[in-house]
């Protein structure tokens, strides 16, 4: 053994973390006590180590306990190493006895259990000669056991206690030698890019931009409490009773002027009609039979007693003179005169059961013909809307505290509600009350509002007739730039939202409809 602890120079070997050696020399084989010691200070000038050849692992010391799997006892641990280690207990091991155990290590708060079967190699009685130090060599571990009591093993070579959080932030403890030997430096961090922060300045830019159009846009434009777009209307009533006449007119379609809409079937109105005509034909043929008898130089001539043959009296004859007669003409001239009046003013009543359109204009309501539907007198059959160019406007309620601030040809800002481009308008006249003319598209329940004044806007584009009926979202401006610049920005951010959200829902549809085949 002295040769080996005293070699030369060129023999000495600086122990190491891994490798095998010959079971002859494991460092649980070579009996280490305090005299061997003693003997390498006094055989050298300085401790050598000793060389690779007889000790594969370091051993260290630290505080464990060997709990065995066959028993309930527990050995108190002296030193441990990748190879084996060394436990005192109170009873013999023989050499070649085979064990069972975990050992139980402490690492921080936490207990760590490293499971493995191991052979005794030998025992001898403790320096105090309380129980023994017995000696073992690991002969089967798993990788991933082994790998723990490694890192345990060089966290105590380190200098520091074993803990947990080391071991799971996959640390690997050196020697405080090697461990600063081998950190490498860490790398050069390349230049940033000038480009990554025009991009977060342009970015922050158009945040800060947007954020102001937006507060300016809803806090110091004028939002008129309604508005939507709206139409001189038109309603068309029944001129009488009667059933409505068949016609395929609805909502939406369009109409020229004089173009037949319905009719209105008055059946009472045709029988007087009728009967007026009989009277008429009735007195015609009187007058024409006296004339021919007084012509003809008759000292008597036979006369009706009525000149209404529909009066439901029972019609008589009568012998009357020449100058009675004369008389009796007249009258009966008179009654005819009477008769045609009445059938022109009932043929004109016939005629304005034919209704006819008054202009180029949208059929906004119609009352359906089917099944003939009776109506009675000044019953509304048909509400039609004005298109023309200057016809189709915006009406705004703004409150009274607002209403000061608005002024004809002031500039005002209408966006329909699919549109996202604003359309410039301009106020055309502000009244308390709303124009004499009834307007279509605006709900008689808003009308009611207190504290509102009506505001008609003239749009500078041509609004569609199919919007008639549509609320729109008016803002009034005081400066004509910055409510333009404001209002352009606002719908520019909403139609990127829109746009996102068109995308996000057709993605849903997309992923429902696979799931539904599926």
């Amino acid at each position: 053994m002295a040769d080996n602890f005293f070699d030369d120079d060129s023999q000495r070997h600086e122990p190491t973390l891994g490798g095998h050696r010959p079971r002859q020399a494991d460092s649980h084989t070579e009996p280490r006590n305090a005299d061997q010691d003693s003997v390498r200070l006094t055989q050298g000038d300085r401790l050598q180590h000793e060389r690779r050849d007889e000790r594969g692992y370091i051993r260290v010391t630290l505080p464990f306990r060997v709990d065995l799997a066959d028993s309930d006892t527990e050995l108190s641990g002296n030193d441990v190493s990748l190879g084996g280690f060394s436990a005192r207990s109170s009873q013999r091991f023989e050499p070649g006895e085979k064990i069972s155990a975990s050992l139980l290590m402490m690492a921080g708060a936490t207990e760590l259990i490293v499971p493995l079967k191991a052979e005794c190699l030998r025992a001898t009685r403790a320096a105090n000669g309380d129980g023994y130090d017995i000696s073992f060599e690991i002969t089967e571990i798993e990788p991933q056991h082994r790998e723990l009591l490694r890192q345990i093993i060089r966290s105590a070579l380190s200098g520091r206690s074993p803990n947990v959080e080391g071991l799971m932030a996959g640390e690997d403890p050196q020697t405080p030698r090697k461990r600063q030997a081998s950190k490498p430096l860490p790398p050069a961090r390349p230049p940033k890019p000038m480009g990554r922060y025009i991009l977060l300045f342009v970015a922050i830019g158009l945040l800060v931009l947007v954020g102001a159009a937006t507060a300016y846009r809803n806090f110091m434009l004028i939002e008129p409490s309604f508005a939507a777009v709206t139409a001189p209307r038109i309603d068309i009533r029944a001129p009488g009773p009667g059933i409505l006449g068949e016609h395929e007119l609805t909502a939406g379609d369009q109409v020229e002027r004089d173009q037949l809409l319905t009719s209105v079937v008055n059946s009472e109105l045709e029988s007087d009609l009728i009967l007026a005509e009989a009277a008429l034909d009735y007195n015609n043929r009187l007058i024409e039979n006296l004339r021919e008898h007084l012509e003809g130089g008759m000292q008597e001539v036979s006369l009706a007693n009525s000149a209404q043959p529909a009066s439901g009296d029972t019609m008589t004859f009568e012998s009357v003179s020449p100058e009675i007669a004369q008389a009796r003409v007249e009258q009966f001239e008179t009654v005819r005169d009477y008769e045609s009046s009445r059938i022109a003013a009932l043929e004109a009543r016939a005629a304005s059961n034919e209704i006819y359109s008054p202009c180029d204009c949208l059929v906004a309501w119609a009352l359906s013909s089917a099944d003939g539907v009776y109506i009675n007198e000044s019953e509304r059959i048909m509400t039609l809307i004005r298109t023309d160019e200057d016809d189709v406007l915006v009406e705004a309620l703004v409150h009274m505290n607002d209403i000061s601030r608005i002024e004809p040809n002031q500039q005002a800002y209408v966006t329909l509600a699919n549109a996202n481009q604003p359309i410039r308008a301009r106020v055309r006249n502000v009244a308390l009350d709303v124009e004499r003319q009834p307007r279509a598209g605006f709900p008689s329940w808003v009308r009611q509002q207190q504290n509102v004044a009506s505001v008609l806007l003239v749009p500078e584009e041509p609004l569609p007739a199919e919007s008639v009926g549509q609320p729109v979202d008016v803002r009034f401006t005081e400066a004509p730039l910055l409510g333009a610049a404001s209002e352009r920005i606002w719908q520019g951010v909403r139609t990127v939202i829109q746009f996102g959200d068109d995308i996000y829902r057709a993605a849903t549809e997309d992923n429902d409809e696979v799931t539904n085949e599926g």
